[in-house]
């Protein structure tokens, strides 16, 4: 069951302390992230926050869950723990101090199989160059096997010489 948006608007809500708190849809549940980082995930209605020793700490005891087959636990913050702000807010606070910052990510390599993509992130159409075009003709894939092939270039420049010294002697 994927969560349901008004649900994620009133834990935005009751963060609203909390400096730069948002969430981003992913996979039909959602992403709570501070300052960057993602410190809590909201699955089927259910908020989960990321385990940290200062959370753990502010919590007291602490029920855990996966909130999808195969993730790592995560704190199971109950629905009636929401309805405290205050509570709330120092708990995703605490988590994103102690969360490490994110790794940069780095700009991927172009790829032969990827579509370029525009300023706009639409894919562009590729532009067709006179070395793409000669690349695909037959006379041009002759030339390349012919150029790849090695060749005693001292016996063809002493004959170029001595046919050229022969005319310009006559």
């Amino acid at each position: 069951m994927a969560t349901r948006q008004h649900i994620v608007d009133f834990i935005l809500e009751q963060l609203s302390g909390v400096p730069d708190v948002t969430a981003r849809k992913m996979f039909g549940e959602f992403a709570i992230y501070s300052t960057g980082k993602v410190v809590a995930l909201v699955c089927d209605d259910q908020l989960f926050v990321k385990p940290t020793d200062a959370g753990k700490r502010w919590i007291g005891t602490v029920t855990e869950g996966a909130p999808y087959p195969g993730a790592k636990p995560c704190f199971l913050v109950e629905g009636d723990q929401w309805e405290d702000s205050d509570w709330l807010s120092e708990l995703i606070r605490l988590t994103a101090n102690a969360l490490p910052l994110p790794k940069p990510k780095s700009a991927p390599a172009p790829s032969a199989k990827a579509p370029a993509r525009s300023s706009s992130g639409a894919p562009s159409k590729p532009k067709a160059t006179a070395k793409r075009k000669a690349a695909s003709t037959p006379k041009a894939t002759a030339k390349r096997k012919a150029a790849s092939k090695p060749k005693a270039k001292s016996a063809l420049v002493g004959k170029a010489k001595s046919k050229v010294g022969t005319r310009s002697g006559a």
